[in-house]
């Protein structure tokens, strides 16, 4: 292997995604540790947002699964924020910023809501992934080989215990072939580029980590070499993490750099909420290794860092810096040119605003976008979308909004400040927080909901209800100031106070008011279909206007039978349906158009 190849192959990022609870981070912290234990403690560096491990360190842990010999990319980088956040987040040109994805499924439980955003994110970016089926220590017999390769241990088994993992395995490979990728257990995959190894593995004995690392590194060398060629000597380019006050430092980037060289002094452009930033590097800082932590230094300080690594940048100006945003180092270009490319990256993020809508807040511009992704599937409408905590104008402009479904805030993953908290107490604006992206989308979905059987339960509670009854025989207990009668209500909803029509042919003549109703000799305020009630009908006289047997109705308004058709059909009772329709059809045989 010529010194030169390895000079221009940097190391493969990986990502880890999964369910919350899967076990995300204790498979990191695994890695991470299993790294230290193997190796020196220099073994492994801890960067920015990222943990390198050394092609060396990859193979003592991985025992005879990979040979130094043969592979020539200098080890894995691993994300140290897990999740889609930082998936989502993490861009480069276009696309993930993470060139493999680890994505951790608990073995017992499957498929979760977030499994399937996390598929859903690795299939729009075309990133490869391995699946690390988690915790297969908890399967009942398990006979846990510490840090052993999965396949020794899993063929050292008991029968029932293989058969139960099995089951579990085989849950997990018909689901990805649901989502529709084609998987096998690793050591039977023949063509990773075609199917996706699933590896069985336990971040709490470390049984199959040897295994995931080989699969990572023989993936990474097989089908990425190419696109780990990068000019190290080139001008830096990166990912901004976070955007964090530091002491002494004021303003600072995380950054993962993923192609060419940083070095203090250089003029970098980096995205920011309006214009790009231009600014000059005054310091690139790596965090000590742990043993020194308690030192009042917490960083170090590097001339330069090559790809791929993550380095904290310190250089003046740099508060409006967004996360997810591209850093781009100047170097032999002109300026205006990198700030062409920089506004380039940053309009493949716009997120398309309307008139009307809600205000979108989240921690990155990658997070923002797989919102706004979210939210277009779910038809909502979005009026504003940015980066950053919930301040007092968001609340300002969620405020103004006429509908009161889009008086709504949807915070992913950010702070509200305290300004805001106290604008939000005395304003009509609701906030829904979360840092899950399909909870957080459902939350909103049952608020609309809600709120609009409410608006529809306030309507119906204001609309004249229709309602059909039939004057008993032998039950006239007055005959005029007010007429009072029993009647038997034939469908819909009697309600005290309303006006009292009576057809001859389909022409409805006016024939008084209810101003009482009585059930059992109680008063009530309505009646429903199929109860006989008494009723005092101001207006009429028994035997004139009105008689025994006649059929009558509650007159509704034009307005009014129009907004129960058109609008609050599912809303109302069969029978009101009913009383509607015979309503409708004998004021329509006279004029067609009649409440349309």
């Amino acid at each position: 292997m010529s010194d030169n190849s390895s000079a221009s192959l940097r190391t493969p990022i990986v990502a880890v995604l999964g369910h919350v609870d899967h076990g995300k981070t204790s498979l990191l912290d695994r890695i991470r540790g299993s790294a230290v234990s193997e190796g020196e403690a220099g073994a492994i560096t801890q960067h920015i947002g990222a943990t390198a491990v050394p092609l060396e360190t990859v193979a003592e842990m991985a025992g005879d699964l990979v040979m130094v010999e043969d592979f020539d990319l200098p080890g894995l980088l691993f994300i140290d924020t897990p999740g889609h956040h930082s998936f989502s987040t993490l861009r480069s040109r276009g696309g993930a910023l993470a060139d493999i994805a680890i994505l951790v499924v608990d073995v017992n439980d499957g498929f979760q809501p977030q499994t399937e955003e996390a598929i859903d994110i690795l299939r729009r970016t075309g990133t490869p992934f391995v699946v690390a089926a988690n915790k297969v220590d908890t399967t009942p017999g398990w006979n846990p080989n510490e840090n052993s390769a999965i396949k020794p241990s899993y063929d050292a088994q008991s029968d029932n215990a293989r058969q139960r993992l099995d089951t579990n395995l085989y849950q997990i490979i018909g689901e990805l072939s649901d989502s529709g990728f084609s998987a096998d257990l690793y050591w039977r995959v023949q063509d990773f580029q075609k199917n996706i190894g699933v590896v069985p593995v336990s971040a709490m004995t470390g049984e199959g980590v040897a295994d995931l690392l080989a699969v990572l590194m023989g993936l990474s060398q097989r089908f990425m070499k190419a696109e780990m060629e990068i000019n190290v000597a080139g001008p830096g380019e990166g990912t901004v993490l976070e955007v964090k006050e530091e002491r002494g430092f004021g303003s600072t980037l995380d950054v993962v750099v993923y192609d060419g060289t940083i070095a203090e002094g250089d003029t970098i452009v980096v995205g920011a909420s309006n214009e790009p930033i231009v600014t000059e590097v005054r310091a690139l800082l790596q965090p000590r290794p742990n043993a020194e932590i308690r030192v009042e230094k917490r960083f170090d300080r590097v001339e330069s860092v090559g790809a791929a690594a993550g380095i904290k940048i310190a250089a003046p100006d740099l508060d409006a810096a967004l996360a997810g945003a591209p850093v781009r180092v100047v170097r032999d270009r002109s300026v205006e040119d990198v700030i062409a490319e920089v506004e380039a990256e940053l309009a493949e993020i716009e997120v398309d605003t309307e008139e009307n809508g809600v205000v979108v807040k989240a921690d990155t511009l990658g997070s923002l976008e797989a919102m706004a992704n979210a939210l277009k599937e779910a038809e909502v409408p979005i009026l504003r979308a940015e980066v950053g905590d919930i301040a007092p104008r968001d609340v300002a402009v969620a405020g103004t909004a006429n509908e009161p479904e889009h008086r709504a805030i949807l915070g992913f993953n950010v702070d509200v400040l305290a300004n805001a908290e106290r604008e939000l107490e005395n304003s009509e604006v609701k906030l829904f927080a979360d840092d899950v992206i399909y909870q957080l989308v459902e939350e909103y979905d049952g608020f609309v909901t809600e709120l609009k059987r409410a608006q529809q339960e306030t309507i119906l509670d204001k609309i004249v209800r229709p309602a059909r009854f039939r004057i008993l025989e032998d039950h006239v207990f007055r005959q005029s100031n007010p007429a009072v009668v029993g009647v038997e209500v034939m469908a819909g909803t009697m309600k005290n106070n309303m006006r009292v029509v009576k057809f001859e042919g389909n022409e409805p003549t006016r024939v008084g008011e209810l101003s009482g109703i009585q059930e059992q000799g109680d008063d009530v305020s309505e009646a429903r279909a199929g109860s006989r009630v008494s009723v005092a009908i101001d207006g009429p006289t028994v035997g004139r206007q009105i008689d025994e047997g006649d059929e009558l109705w509650i007159e509704l308004p034009e307005k009014h039978a129009k907004i129960l058709e058109q609008e609050l059909k599912s809303e109302i009772p069969a029978d009101e349906l009913e009383a509607l329709s015979g309503y409708l059809a004998k004021r329509r045989k006279r004029d067609p158009f009649w409440g349309k």
